[in-house]
């Protein structure tokens, strides 16, 4: 069964094969008219269960889309559909939702809900969020850094800011794609101890590094996320800003990095925040090529998981 629920968990040479098919469909894609299907259609006749705990944009609409660019069909289901996990057990909608789709895609809070999900499932499950990582998305950052850089081994990526759900899929991305990772933030929000050991695990070099300039210097990716979530109480979102500022991405920053260094954020982004206006218009950003790969890097994920 080939499940994708984190980047470490996935053999790096199928990381390969999947970054490398994501590239490959993009380029036969170009030119043709958004809505347009594909000329191969793998997933013609599949039904692909979507799962909405936790909101989404780009998420949803790419896998949406990358389904049907495929040829399958979509089931969008959200937390007040299902009441996952109130009334019938994951492991029982596992057992059913099984009988219905061929493949499982969720996005959730508690990473429990995933695990058990795959755990009863006997169709894969793609991890779309979750609290603790964000797979997906790094595999979309590393398809779009070496469309514009060539090949990301031996690379500095440098995370400012919250070592979050994002950064945590980043690090393992470290350890399977073989770059250093640089994170740069508060000692309150240092990521796990457990994803920066697993990455030094690997052979690549992981460093915590509290001022930012110094942590930027040499950089090829400098990696910004947003400071609060929309669920944040309003208390909590003003301690983030007060201990998030100080590493705030800016044209001063992003000068001390390579002169060619780029620059990502998984969006949404909140202007001037994080990272400000002129970083994300700029030359070096690349967040809008990230955005897109979203879709071509999760249809290769979908079709990996199927083995179409």
């Amino acid at each position: 069964m080939n499940h994708f629920l984190d980047i470490h968990l996935t053999d790096p040479s199928d990381l390969r094969q999947i970054i490398d098919n994501a590239a490959a469909m993009k380029t036969a894609r170009a030119g043709r008219p958004r809505g347009a299907l594909d000329d191969d259609q793998p997933l013609k006749d599949r039904m692909v269960a979507l799962i909405f705990e936790k909101p989404s944009t780009r998420t949803r609409v790419s896998f949406d889309v990358g389904v049907r660019q495929m040829g399958g069909q979509t089931m969008v289901l959200s937390g007040s559909d299902m009441q996952l996990g109130h009334g019938e057990t994951i492991a029982d909608t596992a057992r059913v939702l099984s009988r219905y789709v061929d493949l499982i895609m969720i996005r959730t809070f508690d990473e429990a809900v995933l695990t058990e999900m795959a755990e009863f499932a006997s169709v894969p499950v793609v991890n779309g969020l979750t609290d603790r990582t964000h797979p997906c998305q790094i595999m979309a950052d590393v398809q779009t850094f070496e469309e514009h850089r060539g090949p990301i081994k031996g690379k500095k990526v440098v995370w400012s800011g919250d070592g979050n759900n994002v950064c945590a899929s980043f690090l393992h991305a470290a350890g399977q794609f073989g770059f250093d990772l640089t994170f740069t933030g508060p000692p309150t929000l240092d990521p796990e101890r457990e994803f920066v050991d697993l990455a030094r695990s690997k052979g690549v070099k992981v460093e915590i590094e509290r001022d930012p300039a110094k942590a930027v210097a040499g950089a090829d990716l400098v990696v910004t996320d947003t400071w609060v979530s929309m669920h944040d109480a309003q208390s909590a979102k003003e301690r983030r800003h007060n201990q998030l500022r100080p590493y705030r991405v800016d044209s001063a920053l992003m000068s001390r990095a390579k002169s060619d260094a780029l620059f990502m954020h998984c969006l949404p982004a909140h202007r001037d925040d994080e990272v400000t206006s002129e970083v994300m218009d700029g030359p070096n950003s690349v967040i809008f090529d990230e955005a897109e790969n979203r879709l071509h890097a999760q249809k290769a994920i979908l079709r990996w998981c199927l083995q179409v």
